[in-house]
C-alpha cells in the first residue's frame, strides 16, 4: 500500500466534521478536490473507508482503523510544531513525566514536593495512565520519562530502564470483609469474591501478570477501573478485593478504612523503574526528579531492587 500522509490528515478532518463539505471548508480546499482525494486514498489501500450519503459520511470498520493512525500522525505534527516554536522563542521545555496510578497516589506527590524545594519555578506536567499507554506515549515523545513496572511489558525496543526500588502488592479488603478473620488464606478462597483492577484499559494487566506468575486462575469477576480513589472506595464499601502496593493504602489502613488480607506470595513483589528513550540524556532537573522518586520509594517501601 502507498498511503499519502496528507490524505490521512484529510480523512481525519472529514470524519470529525461529518461531511465532505464542512471538512473542505475547514481545510480551505474545494469539496470536489477533497472528494477526489478520498477516492484516491481508498484506491491506494484497496478498501472503502467512508460511506457517503445525503446526511454526511460514516466510517467503515477500515475507516475507523485508519482514522486512529491519522490522529497519531496529526498529533506528531502538532508536537513537532510546538517543539520548534519553543526552540525558536527560547522557551524552556516543560518536564513531562508519566506514572502508574498506583504510584501517583503517594510516591509521586511526595517526590514532587521534595523536588519543588529546589525547582520552584520549573514547568512540570504529570500524567497517570496504564503502563502500555505510558510506554507508547514515551516512544511518541509525549513524556521525558515514565515511572512504571519492569515485569509486565516487553515494549523495550527503543527504550531503556533503570530500576529504582522494589515495592510489595497486598490484597486489600474492607474491614468487614468475610475473609478478614480467615487465616492461611489461599488464592482459591480469594477468587470466589469480585475483584477490581487498577488500570485505565480494558485489560487488567497487573492482575494478569500476577496470576501467570503464580500459575493460578483469574478471579471469575473482575471490574476494570482507571481511578485508584474509586477503587479504594469500592473496596471499602463492598466485598470487592484489589491489589495495590502497601504504600498506596498506608493511610487508609491506619484509619481502618481498608484492611490488608494475610496473603503473601513472591509474585506480589515488583520492581519499579524509570523508563526513557534510547539515547535520551536527562538534564540536572530531570535527574534530580528521578532521584527524588527513588528516594521516596526506598523510604516508603524499605526495599532495594535485586541486582
Amino acid at each position: 500500500m502507498e498511503i499519502d500522509p496528507k490524505k490521512l490528515l484529510y480523512l481525519a478532518t472529514v470524519i470529525e466534521r461529518g461531511s465532505l463539505n464542512r471538512a473542505a471548508k475547514q481545510l480551505g480546499i474545494s469539496q470536489p478536490a477533497l472528494s477526489t482525494s478520498m477516492d484516491r486514498l481508498e484506491a491506494s489501500v484497496g478498501m472503502r473507508l467512508l460511506d457517503r450519503g445525503p446526511n454526511g459520511v460514516v466510517t467503515t470498520k477500515q475507516g475507523d482503523i485508519l482514522y486512529c493512525y491519522a490522529r497519531l500522525i496529526r498529533e506528531e505534527i502538532q508536537l513537532a510544531e510546538r517543539d520548534l516554536l519553543n526552540v525558536r522563542d527560547g522557551q524552556a521545555e516543560p518536564i513531562r513525566i508519566g506514572s502508574l496510578p498506583s504510584l501517583a497516589s503517594r510516591i509521586i506527590p511526595l517526590a514532587l514536593s521534595r523536588w519543588r524545594e529546589t525547582y520552584q519555578d520549573a514547568r512540570l506536567q504529570v500524567v497517570e495512565n496504564a503502563q502500555i499507554d505510558l510506554l507508547t506515549g514515551l516512544l511518541r515523545r509525549d513524556f521525558d520519562f515514565v515511572i512504571g513496572l519492569t515485569e509486565v511489558f516487553d515494549m523495550l525496543d527503543g527504550l531503556r530502564q533503570r530500576v529504582l526500588f522494589r515495592d510489595t502488592l497486598c490484597v486489600i479488603a474492607s474491614p468487614n470483609h468475610p475473609l478478614r478473620s480467615v487465616t492461611n488464606l489461599t488464592w482459591e478462597q480469594l477468587v470466589q469474591y469480585p475483584w477490581i483492577s487498577p488500570t485505565s484499559r480494558r485489560t487488567h494487566t497487573v492482575l494478569d501478570h500476577i496470576v501467570r506468575t503464580m500459575k493460578v486462575e483469574l478471579p471469575l469477576q473482575v471490574t476494570v477501573c482507571g481511578s485508584v480513589s474509586l477503587l479504594k472506595s469500592l473496596v471499602a464499601e463492598t466485598d470487592h478485593l484489589a491489589l495495590l502496593p502497601a504504600h498506596a493504602v498506608r493511610m487508609e489502613v491506619a484509619e481502618q478504612r481498608l484492611f490488608p488480607l494475610p496473603f503473601e506470595d513472591p509474585a506480589l513483589k515488583r520492581d519499579i523503574a524509570v523508563f526513557f528513550r534510547e539515547g535520551y540524556e536527562m538534564d540536572q532537573p530531570r535527574r534530580d526528579l528521578v532521584s527524588c522518586v527513588e528516594q521516596i520509594g526506598l523510604e516508603l517501601c524499605h526495599e532495594k531492587p535485586i541486582d
